[in-house]
């Protein structure tokens, strides 16, 4: 029997990161790295949020500073190229 390591991030939390293994659960600590730096991004964009956008509730704020961490490449491209963010999303598999 073979053994392997896993690797998550404390942020997400093991029972979450259980829950979610195909997203939150990583072969290298590098990916989770990656994905810890991701969630420290959103815990900081979401307070932005929340103090830039009257009325924005919490849980939204969260929502949102994780769909703009998550995909932080696409939003520095748009700042040199706003259009890029409704652009149809290249499926690579094809």
């Amino acid at each position: 029997m073979a053994v392997q390591a896993l690797y998550y991030s404390e942020r997400d939390g093991l029972e979450m990161a259980l829950k979610n293994a195909d997203k939150m659960l990583f072969s290298s600590k590098a990916q989770a790295d990656a994905r810890d730096r991701i969630l420290e991004l959103s815990e900081e964009v979401s307070l932005f949020l929340q103090k830039r956008v009257e009325g924005l509730s919490e849980e939204l704020a969260e929502k949102c500073a994780l769909a703009i961490a998550e995909e932080k490449d696409l939003f520095a491209k748009a700042l040199k190229k706003p259009e890029v963010l409704n652009q149809p999303v290249e499926n690579s598999a094809d």
